[in-house]
């Protein structure tokens, strides 16, 4: 079972919003709607709903900071159960295009980060595995990854004293995909020395040291591979495929006849309309494809194949992560209002795309159904659905039902949503320099919000001129450099943030006591009323949280927005007076922003501080391994291992923020 672990003690409002989801859904409700307030625990509540209703969960998350955040709680509450972690595995992704206009064909380009490939299959076995499982995911959770039946079915389970023999083994981790090598063994490797096979499985942290005496397995050991020590006996063990698309014997062969009798229809096809030239570029590229799947049951880009490959007919949806939840599961989509127009824009994109490849000989028709789900397709192969959000849509709502919306308005320290006003003044910089000052004299920090990059820019550049020590934040600062702005804020370095559409969903940032809105009756996107209660809830997290609205003229927009919060601080105001709560404002410490992961020792890296984007990152990773394998070479344990340690720390911080 679930089995929830946390120093917090769920408050009288969390209680009956957890009883209200549990019962409903144990009742025959299908979706529902958590309307939770910034602060108010709905990620501990979530947790209390997983427990309580015992289902295998998905917890959908509209961005790869907000999926780590989540999956580092969800592993804090669920110690003892799988927490899986499912994004993208590259680190940089070119997807094949075509360019018709200039005639530019571009070759897919990725590098693909080995922690999040083995983080994603550590997550589908643990499917497989347990129906207690949480898997954290984002938006990949509904592209194609291959069929769950046929990777459970080709696992290869083994006990301890079972009879075996090494030539066996070897002989079956070979069919799995695993290759055979000498060096360094690493993921997806096998190596044998004397009557040890060792093989390194994709869903492992550590490779497995299989040892056979006489006609059987005498030991089956993790260990580490730089000091070859023992981590940890095991009685039996299962392997899984290196892959989700790995495949031998008589699929690879079906597939590969479909294939050729397909590229011959399509070559047809191009030759009748003039188009013998498209003709030879797809065959070409295709027969090149199926020697390599043939010889070595793989080949670049065999997920376009996968429509032969998985067994479907044309049009048939793909097997995604869904597919491999057992029934029935919950879905918990976070940021809902975020997170399901991202999962209806993928198919279409990515459809858009792939034409032009089949249009100009690039790729087989079949390659179309290597896609995402459509977002009434996914819809279909979810069970429960629990939307969490503190401004969800109206779809959301309206999938709820009547009594489907709960709602969490109230916070465990008592604070209230932010006072709000208008404020209508002939100079609205000037006024708020005043205010900042105001704000900064007593300990606190301020956000400021702009229209453009160039305003946030221009703004910034005047508070310096003030004396006002600011910094701005926008979508082109990269990754590493947005988290140390935040450190500087919460710090004390650094008194105002300006930015635009970054300071809404996911910032935690309790020294925040005044949120100003620049140009708030420019209504549209970044005006609307759910971005500005979005916006309002930056300041949520400070008894003394205010929210200035510059303006000329009130908006159907602002007067919604400020209706609404009036209305959750009249009832939060009520709920303090009913059970004695003081506001206070929340304490949190500064830390580095890899302090709280499970994944990380908490550790301080000094030596990295100079590291200042994604591109140094990966030279320091690079350069770091070459050096751990020279000391290995030469059996310097001990300081291969340290090396291997601050890769490993690496590799988190990049897997976090990339």
């Amino acid at each position: 079972m679930f089995e929830l672990v946390s120093p917090y003690s769920a408050t009288p409002a969390q209680q009956q919003a957890v009883k209200q989801i549990v019962e409903a859904f144990q009742g025959g409700r299908e979706r529902q709607v958590l309307l939770g307030v910034t602060g108010s625990g709905k990620t501990f509540t979530m947790a209390r709903v997983i427990q309580d209703l015992g289902l295998a969960t998905l917890v959908l998350a509209p961005n790869k900071t907000l999926a780590a955040q989540l999956y580092q709680e969800f592993r804090g509450f669920f110690p003892r159960n799988r927490v899986g972690y499912f994004i993208s595995y590259y680190d940089y992704y070119q997807p094949e295009a075509f360019v018709p206009q200039r005639n530019l064909y571009i070759a897919k380009e990725v590098s693909i980060n080995p922690d999040l490939e083995r983080l994603r299959m550590e997550a589908v076995r643990g499917l497989l595995e347990s129906r207690f499982t949480v898997v954290v995911a984002s938006v990949s959770a509904i592209y194609n990854i291959g069929s769950p039946d046929d990777f459970y079915r080709q696992r290869l389970s083994f006990h301890r004293k079972s009879p075996l023999s090494r030539e066996g083994l070897i002989h079956d981790l070979v069919n799995l995909g695993y290759q055979r090598s000498e060096g360094m063994i690493n993921a997806g490797g096998l190596r044998v020395r004397g009557p040890a096979v060792e093989v390194f499985p994709t869903s492992e942290e550590y490779p497995l040291r299989f040892v056979i005496s006489g006609d059987g397995l005498a030991v089956i050991e993790f260990f580490d591979p730089i000091t070859g020590e023992t981590r940890e006996e095991l009685d039996r063990v299962d392997i899984f495929p290196v892959s989700y698309f790995h495949y031998h014997g008589e699929r690879v062969q079906t597939t590969v006849a479909q294939v050729l009798a397909e590229l011959e229809a399509r070559e047809a096809w191009f030759r009748e309309h003039g188009r013998a030239d498209l003709a030879e570029r797809l065959a070409e590229r295709t027969r090149f494809d199926m020697e390599q799947l043939a010889q070595f049951g793989h080949c670049p880009g065999i997920e376009n194949y996968s429509l032969y490959l998985s067994g479907r007919r044309s049009g048939d949806p793909p097997f995604t992560l869904l597919d491999y939840f057992p029934r029935p599961f919950l879905t918990i989509m976070d940021e809902s209002h975020i997170t399901i127009p991202q999962l209806r824009g993928m198919y279409a994109g990515d459809r858009s795309r792939k034409l032009k490849l089949v249009e100009f000989g690039f790729r087989l028709p079949s390659a179309l159904d290597n896609r995402p789900l459509r977002i009434e397709e996914a819809e279909a192969r979810l069970d429960r659905v629990l939307y969490v959000s503190a401004t969800p849509a109206r779809e959301e709502i309206h999938a709820a039902g009547k009594n489907g919306v709960i709602e969490l308005l109230v916070r465990p320290t008592g604070l209230l949503d932010p006072r709000v006003e208008e404020r209508r003044v002939e100079n609205p910089v000037h006024d708020l320099v005043a205010e900042i000052r105001t704000e900064v004299d007593k300990g606190y920090r301020v956000l400021v919000t702009t229209l453009t990059k160039r305003m946030a820019e221009k703004l910034t550049a005047f508070l310096a001129e003030q004396g006002i020590r600011g910094t701005y934040m926008h979508s082109e600062i990269k990754p590493l450099d947005r988290i140390r702005i935040l450190q500087q804020l919460r710090g004390g370095e650094v008194d105002v943030l300006v930015g635009i559409n970054l300071l809404r969903e996911g910032l935690d940032l309790p020294e925040v006591s005044l949120v100003a809105v620049l140009d708030a009756d420019r209504e549209g996107f970044l005006r609307s009323e759910r971005s500005l209660i979005q916006t309002f809830g930056r300041a949520a997290r400070n008894v003394d949280g205010r929210v200035l609205l510059y303006m000329n003229d009130s908006t159907d927009s602002i007067r919604s927005a400020i209706r609404e919060t009036r209305r959750r601080r009249e009832y939060q105001e009520e709920y303090n007076r009913r059970h004695g709560l003081v506001p206070r404002s929340i304490r949190k410490a500064v830390r580095n922003f890899h302090d709280d992961s499970w994944w990380v020792e908490k550790t301080a890296i000094e030596s990295d501080s100079e590291i200042r984007d994604g591109e140094s990152l990966d030279q320091t990773i690079q350069e770091l391994e070459k050096e751990m394998r020279r000391r290995a070479d030469a059996l310097d344990f001990v300081n291969a291992a340290r090396l291997r340690d601050r890769v490993r720390r690496l590799k988190n911080l990049r897997l976090e923020l990339f």
